[in-house]
C-alpha cells in the first residue's frame, strides 16, 4: 500500500494523521527528533508534539530522555510503528478506550508489587542489559484468552520495554495451563510451591550468583582473587 505524503495539501487528515506519517517518512523507526523539527514541519499547529504524543494510544512507541538516559530533554526516539492511523477503518478499530482512572492505575500497581509482571523489574530501575535506560512502569490493558478460550482486556503493570514488545501479542493462559499440565508430577508440585509464594525458587548456585553480581566491580575482583588462590 502506497502511504500519502505527510505535506501533501490535498491531503484531508489531522494533524496526528500527518504526524505518524512524518515520523514514518522523514523520521524513521529508530530516528530521533524534537519539538523544533515538529515546529517547523507543522508550522502555525500549537498542539502539534501533543497530536504526534497520541499516537502512543494506537500503538506507537515513542520513548523520552526518561525512557531512555542517552536522550535530552527536547528529543524523542521513534521506536516503533502502531495501527496505520491513516487507514479510516483501522484507527476506528483501535480507537482508545475509557482512560484507566488514577485510582485503577494505583490498585493495580500495588496488586504488581510496582513491578511488570512480564520481566519484573521496578520503576526507576536500570536494565541489566542497557544501563542507560530506566524502567519507567505503566497500567496496560493487555488481551488475554482465558483457559476456558474466552478473550478478556484485564489490566497489568507493564515497563514500556515490555509493552513495546508484546504490540499484538495477547496473553495465553490457556497455553500456560497447557504447559503446567505436561510437566511430570514432582515438576508440577513445585511449580505450585513456586505459585504460592509468589517468586521463582532459588538453589544454593542462584543465591552465590545473584550475591555476586551485586558487589561492586572492584569487590568482584577480589572476589575472584581469593577464590583462585
Amino acid at each position: 500500500m502506497t502511504l500519502p505524503a505527510w505535506d501533501d495539501p490535498e491531503l484531508k487528515a489531522g494533524t496526528m494523521v500527518r504526524g505518524a506519517l512524518w515520523l514514518v517518512q522523514v523520521v524513521s523507526e529508530g530516528g530521533v527528533f524534537n519539538k523544533e523539527q515538529i515546529r517547523k514541519a507543522f508550522p502555525g499547529i500549537s498542539q502539534a508534539d501533543r497530536r504526534i504524543r497520541d499516537l502512543r494510544d494506537y500503538g506507537w512507541v515513542l520513548l523520552t530522555n526518561t525512557d531512555d538516559a542517552t536522550l535530552t530533554a527536547e528529543d524523542q526516539r521513534f521506536v516503533k510503528a502502531g495501527v496505520a492511523v491513516w487507514d479510516p477503518a483501522a484507527r476506528r478499530a483501535a480507537a482508545p478506550q475509557k482512560a484507566i482512572s488514577n485510582k485503577e492505575k494505583q490498585a493495580v500497581m500495588a496488586r504488581d508489587d510496582y513491578m511488570c509482571t512480564v520481566c519484573g523489574i521496578s520503576g526507576g530501575e536500570a536494565y541489566v542489559d542497557d544501563s542507560n535506560q530506566t524502567a519507567v512502569l505503566s497500567v496496560t490493558r493487555r488481551e488475554t484468552i482465558l483457559p476456558d478460550g474466552q478473550e478478556r482486556i484485564l489490566l497489568a503493570t507493564e515497563c514500556k520495554r515490555c509493552r513495546a514488545g508484546s504490540v499484538g501479542q495477547p496473553a495465553r493462559a490457556d497455553e500456560a495451563v497447557a504447559d503446567i499440565k505436561a510437566l511430570d508430577a514432582g515438576e508440577r508440585r513445585r511449580l505450585l510451591r513456586w505459585i504460592e509464594r509468589g517468586r521463582r525458587g532459588t538453589t544454593a548456585l542462584d543465591r552465590a550468583w545473584n550475591t555476586y553480581r551485586r558487589l561492586p566491580p572492584d569487590a568482584r575482583d577480589q572476589v575472584r582473587g581469593a577464590l583462585e588462590n
